[in-house]
């Protein structure tokens, strides 16, 4: 009998059977920083909302929740934060106040002022761990009012380093990468988030794939699920603004970059961080429909995958 079970361990071990895992990930956001309906928008796509807003409709972010371990940490602080915060921590049996880690990826707006919320004219909250890059753990350490969230410690700061893994939980490692993009205030990042099964590739800002050093077309590869940036579906959206101030690639250009990717591949690749002009925000578009049909998914608020 003890042989028998012996056997059966090693086929198991052998042939790659996945372990339950007790990681999920959440969506909990992904519209740009400025949100939709977006101010000063007199657009057919934002005036509706301007009436019923969508609560569904939250700027970008990623939730990851261990279950086992009950943790909870939070990518992206932004002005979402405190409804996005609730939804991730519902799924806590604890129900704790505060993520057990938050990740920036950089200084716009819609990515990092959702810490405001930790402050003492709102939660009051006491060390919560906030995990940063070099240039923009300075800009929060020598700029308020974010110093005044250091130095009266409701967030004490982490710092990051460029291809490091920082290891959270026995089932849970994240490592972050430098990606190209307007860099005024602190460098830009994405990250990679390995999970006792599958792994995640997270990029919700970049300027055009063609800039970054890594080919998005093999980083998709090595991942299982891959949220990447999707803010304009083509140029016809910036009509009243120069492309160089806000360098994104398109969605057209990346349909045309990974037009050679097998189906599997690209059923891997889900948009995100869309603006407010983006067609792909209607399920009735024309848009819509091709990205589906073409292979892609798009990233919608509550999804949850297990990791």
């Amino acid at each position: 009998m003890k042989k028998l079970v012996a056997i059966l361990s090693s086929l198991i071990i052998f042939s790659g059977f996945a372990q339950e895992s007790n990681v999920s990930l959440i969506v909990l956001g992904t519209l740009q920083d400025g949100g939709s309906p977006h101010i000063g928008c007199s657009k057919s796509c934002c005036t509706l909302l301007f009436e019923n807003p969508d609560p569904t409709r939250k700027v970008v972010s990623l939730g990851i929740l261990d279950s086992t371990n009950q943790k909870t940490y939070l990518f992206e602080a932004t002005p979402d934060f405190s409804a996005q915060l609730q939804q991730l921590q519902q799924h806590l049996e604890g129900n704790l106040n505060t993520p057990n880690g938050i990740f920036l990826t950089h200084a716009h707006i819609g990515h990092y002022t959702g810490l405001m919320y930790l402050g003492r004219e709102a939660l009051g909250a006491k060390n919560v761990p906030v995990y940063a890059m070099p240039k923009m753990k300075h800009f929060l350490e020598n700029n308020g009012p974010w110093s005044q969230l250091v130095s009266l410690n409701n967030m004490n700061l982490h710092p990051l380093a460029a291809n490091t893994k920082i290891q959270l939980t026995n089932a849970l490692t994240v490592e972050p990468f430098l990606v190209p993009h307007r860099d005024e205030f602190s460098e830009t990042i994405g990250y990679k988030v390995y999970g006792p099964n599958k792994t995640v590739l997270f990029i919700p800002d970049i300027d055009k794939w063609a800039k970054w050093e890594s080919s998005i077309v093999e980083e998709i590869k090595k991942v299982d699920y891959a949220f990447i940036d999707a803010t304009f579906y083509s140029g016809e959206e910036i009509n009243n603004r120069a492309i160089s101030e806000i360098p994104h690639p398109f969605v057209i250009e990346s349909m045309e970059l990974f037009k050679e990717l097998s189906k599997v591949e690209k059923s891997k690749i889900y948009f995100t961080h869309f603006n407010h002009t983006n067609p792909l925000l209607n399920k009735q578009s024309k848009a819509y429909q091709e990205v589906l049909m073409e292979g892609y998914k798009l990233a919608t608020y509550g999804l949850r995958i297990k990791l």
